[in-house]
């Protein structure tokens, strides 16, 4: 099938490569014309492992382009996925003028029956209110009708070819049998290996992304919630959660305690479900969401409290940061709490140096005051204290040895579950942990 996919960001280019991938014709669409050069050129603009080789082997092969025009797009494709942002207003709520753009510029190009599938983060309502919206633009005598359709992703950086490609499940929101034979077509190279498709109303496949990520967020704030406990009370919140996680109804995903939970996807849509929650007057599930962020947004506050307590003072202090991304295995540092945490020490006084195995140049860009390394010893060399921030295997494969060897002191602040603390502690560092709470006895 002939389909576009307007929007290469992580999303539509990790989309559009894989449908291409599984036999489509395939234009993606990025208004950013270096962008759509280095996509032409077979590689993306931010780091997916094997994406790379997915787009320069499907340009080879005839099966994918990219360009800057959407009238391209609109002459060539059947069906259009739409994957252009839709980040968070202060407010929480979703900013959709990403979505309203691509309309307005999509429908008045588009001749005979056109489908046009969301796949953006957004809160119920919105196809609804894109179908009026397409509706309007129709052109008089404009022949066919556009219908839209709603199919959100449910993809984790790092993992996104394998979770477009071999996905849990499938979900199409749809109005339409047409609409929802269309989306089988598609995705039939998929669903033929198992993967179920579940065909729902609209409202319901919007809700669904927002609602998985509250889910999992709600798991880590739990998490860390109890690891507060435990600290309180000597418990050990490591035990805690393999304990919680044997249960088969809860499960050991997203249990693991830290300095909680950043990224594109999580922070955004708590708060974007939160808000809409609380427009429509729901305040049990707005309440809820709020507690929720709040304790993940606390998280933050209290490692750059523990790594005072460590030092006793910041001013003048230099401080190393191990990590910068959000999770290990990407360059992300959207909303990464390991780089809010570098970023808050420096207003303190302390002289803070970062390294990151995969997001420095992302985290430059994010944070250009703040000093950077080109390994982990150099973020280590000089340092009065040593924060693991991002739990990377490089770090926790670190020698503790070499880096007492190139630190001031030996002192470092685990906020992320990042090392083994007895053999930092046998190696002679004083270690502190966010998971205990402080210096653990002994």
């Amino acid at each position: 099938m002939h389909i576009s996919v307007i929007g290469c960001g992580h999303l539509g280019a990790t989309h559009a490569a894989c449908m291409a991938s599984i036999g489509h014709e395939v234009v993606g669409v990025e208004i950013d014309e270096e962008k759509t050069e280095l996509l032409n050129s077979g590689r993306a603009w931010f780091h997916e492992p094997g994406l790379d080789a997915m787009i320069a082997g499907n340009i080879a092969a005839g099966r994918l382009r990219f360009t800057t025009s959407i009238a391209e797009a609109a002459r060539s494709a059947r069906a259009h996925f739409i994957g252009v942002a839709t980040p968070g207003r202060p407010d929480g709520s979703y900013d959709l003028s990403q979505l309203h753009a691509v309309l307005s510029a999509l429908v008045p190009q588009l001749r005979g029956e056109a489908l046009i599938i969301g796949k953006s983060t957004v809160p119920p309502g919105t196809a609804a209110d894109l179908q009026a919206m397409a509706d309007d633009l129709l052109a008089p005598g404009q022949e066919g009708r556009v219908e839209i359709a709603w199919n959100p992703e449910f993809l984790r950086e790092s993992c996104a070819l394998a979770d477009t490609l071999r996905p849990d499940r499938i979900v199409a929101g749809t109005t339409s049998a047409r609409a929802a034979e269309l989306i089988r077509e598609i995705y039939q190279p998929i669903t033929d290996s198992g993967v179920p498709l579940l065909v729902t109303d609209l409202a319901t496949a919007e809700l669904v992304k927002g609602a998985a990520n509250a889910f999992l967020a709600a798991k880590i704030s739990f998490s860390n919630a109890m690891a507060d406990i435990c600290a309180a009370t000597g418990g050990d919140v490591r035990a805690l959660a393999a304990a919680l996680g044997m249960d088969p109804r809860i499960g050991p995903a997203f249990l693991r305690a830290g300095v909680g939970y950043g990224g594109a996807c999580l922070p955004k849509d708590v708060r974007g479900l939160g808000a809409f929650a609380s427009g429509i007057g729901v305040r049990g599930a707005a309440g809820l969401l709020t507690a929720i962020d709040a304790v993940n947004e606390a998280r933050v506050g209290q490692a750059i409290g523990l790594i005072r307590q460590a030092l006793g003072t910041l001013a003048g202090r230099r401080v190393g940061v191990w990590g910068a991304a959000f999770k290990p295995g990407t360059d992300d540092v959207r909303d990464s709490p390991a780089l809010r945490v570098a970023d808050g020490l420096r207003p303190l006084g302390a002289e803070v140096t970062v390294y990151d195995p995969m997001a420095t140049g992302t985290a430059r860009a994010l944070a250009p005051e703040l000093k950077y390394a080109d390994s982990a010893l150099g973020a280590a060399a000089g340092a009065d204290a040593l924060v693991v921030a991002t739990a990377w295997p490089e770090f926790a494969a670190a020698s503790a040895a070499e880096a007492a060897q190139a630190a001031n002191r030996t002192v470092v602040i685990d906020i992320c579950q990042g090392i083994d603390a007895r053999t930092w502690r046998n190696a002679g560092w004083e270690v502190s942990s966010l998971v205990t709470g402080g210096p653990p006895a002994g």
